[in-house]
């Protein structure tokens, strides 16, 4: 049995706790948070406060850590790895190296396990792109997010002085996804794929030009695109989110000669994004698992973790069923 603990409980962390329902292989030791623990309002659940996890070393094999990308789990991922193995959904594509480089170094010192940008865009759609280009060298890729709600994008709204709530949902452009379906490989900056729309609910008196500029211009998430912000009631939002779908698309366009063209499409539709993104976090709580028993160390990405690592079935058992 894989013990394993979660922390934050916002929807990323509710969606693990779902997701840990399905999985027979794990015992959940507890939820670990930043709030008063009898907030969450959990009964069936431990529930401790994020201190209480220095006296938890050795009793938990994965820690799940269902933080925001934007200023959590830059700083915290850091300081848990040295005492945990750990899995998270670091999503700023941009800084991934940088946050590799630092974790790798952590977990070597200290013996751990780190999965890093987990879920499914970084995560399930990296596997597509690399596989992709691997067996199609001749071609261009071509990534398509939404229509759905960003939660990485909303929470990092969400975090902008005088901002009380948002939501973001990130649409594609229906006529470059036709393009690249019709085979003629067009060159697409980020921003001529999709648009980015907000709704945001602010804190009485707040400078709403001001907040606007400060999405508009913010790097890595809302700076490369056409970003439409809409002020609304906070009402209005917290309906909004009670719904989380999102999807995408994941293409390469390209030819195996000059007479034959091919094009490779993975897609998903998702009615909870954070519900998704948690099961493969489970999954890849697993394979940490796995990777530790075996004496190994250091941070890894979907790139570096065999498959077979993520099902709890044995591999005699995919190979003759899966294969």
């Amino acid at each position: 049995m894989i013990n394993v603990g979660i922390v934050g409980y916002g929807n990323l962390g509710k969606g693990v706790l779902k997701a840990l329902s399905k999985a027979s292989d794990m015992n959940l030791v507890g939820v670990f948070t930043k709030r008063e623990p009898s907030s969450l309002g959990l009964k069936e659940v431990n529930v401790y406060g994020v201190d209480s996890l220095k006296d938890m070393k050795g009793q938990i094999d994965v820690l799940f850590l269902c933080g925001g990308s934007a200023t959590d789990l830059p700083e915290t991922t850091a300081i848990y790895l040295k005492d945990f193995n750990t899995v998270d959904s670091f999503d700023t594509h941009a800084k991934i190296p940088e946050y590799f480089e630092k974790l790798d170094k952590i977990a070597k010192e200290n013996g751990t396990v780190s999965a890093i940008s987990i879920g499914w865009d970084p995560g399930v759609f990296s596997i597509a792109r690399m596989l992709f280009g691997a067996i199609l060298p001749d071609g261009d890729d071509y990534t398509f997010w939404g229509k759905g709600v960003s939660q990485g994008h909303s929470n990092a709204i969400r975090k902008i002085a005088g901002v009380k709530n948002a939501i973001q949902y990130t649409v594609p452009i229906q006529d470059a996804l036709d393009k690249v379906r019709s085979g003629v490989r067009p060159n697409l900056t980020t921003g001529d794929k999709h648009l980015r729309e907000c709704f945001v609910a602010v804190e009485e008196g707040a400078d709403k030009t001001l907040i606007e500029q400060q999405i508009k211009t913010m790097p890595n998430y809302f700076a490369d695109y056409t970003t439409i912000v809409n002020f609304v009631s906070n009402e209005e939002v917290v309906k909004m989110q009670q719904k989380l779908n999102h999807g995408g698309f994941v293409l390469r366009s390209g030819s195996t000669s000059s007479e034959n063209k091919d094009l490779l499409e993975l897609s998903l539709n998702l009615d909870s994004n954070p519900e998704f993104t948690a099961s493969v976090l489970v999954a890849y709580g697993r394979a940490v698992s796995k990777l530790s028993k075996e004496g190994k160390s250091g941070a890894f990405t979907v790139f570096d973790i065999p498959l077979k690592y993520l099902s709890d079935k044995p591999e005699e058992f995919l190979r003759k069923t899966l294969l």
